[in-house]
């Protein structure tokens, strides 16, 4: 029997071994060099369109003609996040703790607090990001997509475990965080409602907002001040969760068995036989990923529509919706298969993008340059550490992957639905979404009512 042996295309390899045995001479034809280029990849862009895009972008900006539709938005932010993905990708030893992300979330912000983006990308930029609103979508596909593609048995164990290590992981953070901002000279009351509690307090919006409103009404001052103190800690504890959740993706590379590779909880031997038994119905066409698009968008209409009249936060609606609907079944096998398939595409080709978007819109770096003093920074990292080392034991513990629970548990210290994406982009862990929503959403809104009510009585 002879030997048979293949070759797989890898970008920018010079031929396949099927484009060489269509050469009559088995050598490489012009046609096929030049496919060989045009498979070559700057992130999810062919080389050549990279370069087209760029040029093209570059001659609307000198001419003051660069629009702010969606051809030309969607454009701008590929080029932008996958030029910042790609540069990390190529930089030693950092690209393993999440370089990725931190370039594609911070360095466009960088550039605009330095001056050195034009002003015609920026305004482009900002006006699609803002007038799109496509974070939202991009949320709710991943969620979508991630858990109606998920086992039925482990979405039940997973949303029933993961409070486990979260609540462990606040609780251990907030003591560790305020004891380690005290030992470096800050007030107590300084350490723990500016520092640590708005790290994991959820973000900016459903975070620091409400926090610092509170916290100007109880106080009776402005409270702008102690807004901008609440959102350079969100930061900081955003750039630690991410450069953690970085780590956290190599470490399990190293060390398998500490990782389910984005599975959360560790099945037994029954569970991998039944799942390994059970039917894999999951053909599909394209107008299976149209019927799973809308699903998701109708899914976070329902949440919307909940905001507008209970004031429900709307991504906590839909998770709890399309967690329903897997349960009991109400979607069809095929339509998970397009919502699987939606969640590949959005996962790979919208992730870096969206983070540019909303680094040149809604990042402000002069915030996160007044937090860079040595003693915000110590305590910020010891209490995104405590988060991260705590879901690690707790959820191994518990029947959990160490790896995943950690990831987990550092989105409770991102920011909101943009760090959640920022931190599992860095462990390329984004099937851990709607767990992450629940760590960021719902805990965080128990940690700000916690917070409040802690700091009115003791005020």
């Amino acid at each position: 029997m002879k030997a048979v042996t293949t070759q797989q295309a890898t970008p920018g390899s010079n031929l396949t071994a099927a484009q060489s045995a269509d050469s009559p001479t088995g050598h490489a034809t012009l046609k096929d060099r030049w496919w060989a280029i045009f498979d070559a990849r700057i992130g999810s862009l062919p080389a050549p369109v990279y370069f087209v895009l760029l040029a093209v972008l570059a001659a609307m900006t000198l001419r003051g003609k660069l629009a702010s539709d969606l051809p030309t938005g969607i454009a701008l932010v590929a080029v932008g996040g996958f030029t910042c993905a790609d540069l990390a990708k190529r930089i030693p030893w950092i690209r393993h703790i999440g370089a990725t992300s931190i370039f594609a979330a911070f360095i466009p912000s960088m550039l605009i607090y330095y001056k050195l983006m034009p002003v015609p990308v920026i305004k482009a930029v900002t006006d699609f990001t803002r007038t799109s609103n496509f974070l939202y979508l991009f949320i709710a596909a991943i969620i979508v997509g991630s858990v109606l593609s998920m086992d039925r048995e482990t979405l039940i164990k997973g949303f029933v475990r993961i409070f486990i290590p979260v609540a462990a992981g606040s609780v251990a953070a907030a003591c560790v965080g305020t004891g380690v901002g005290v030992a470096l000279g800050m007030d107590l009351r300084h350490a723990l409602f500016m520092v640590v509690v708005p790290i994991m307090a959820g973000g900016v919006g459903e975070g620091a907002l409400p926090l610092s409103a509170g916290y100007a009404q109880i106080m009776g001052v402005e409270q702008g001040p102690l807004f901008a103190q609440a959102l350079s800690a969100v930061m900081l504890g955003n750039i630690a969760a991410i450069c953690c959740a970085g780590l956290l993706s190599y470490l399990g590379a190293r060390k398998p068995r500490w990782t389910g590779n984005g599975r959360l909880t560790v099945a037994s031997h029954a569970d991998d036989e039944a799942m390994r038994n059970a039917p894999q119905s999951f053909e599909f066409d394209v107008s299976s990923v149209a019927a799973a698009g809308a699903t998701a968008i109708a899914l976070y209409l329902l949440g919307v529509l909940s905001h507008q009249l209970f004031d429900w936060p709307a991504p906590v609606v839909m998770l709890i919706l399309v967690v329903a609907a897997q349960l009991f079944q109400v979607v069809s096998p095929r339509v998970r298969g397009g919502a699987r398939f939606m969640y590949g595409f959005f996962s790979t080709a919208v992730t870096y993008p969206l983070m540019f978007a909303i680094s040149v819109a809604m990042t402000p770096w002069g915030e996160i340059v007044t937090a860079f003093h040595w003693v915000n920074i110590v305590t910020a990292v010891s209490t995104v550490l405590t988060l991260v080392v705590t879901g690690f034991v707790v959820g191994k513990l518990v029947g959990m992957y160490p790896v995943e629970a950690a990831i987990v548990n550092a989105t409770h210290s991102g920011l909101g639905g943009t760090g959640d994406v920022a931190i599992l982009t860095a462990a390329n862990r984004m099937e851990l979404m709607p767990f992450a929503q629940i760590a960021t959403r719902i805990g965080g809104a128990i940690t700000v009512m916690m917070a409040l009510a802690a700091f009115a009585w003791i005020h």
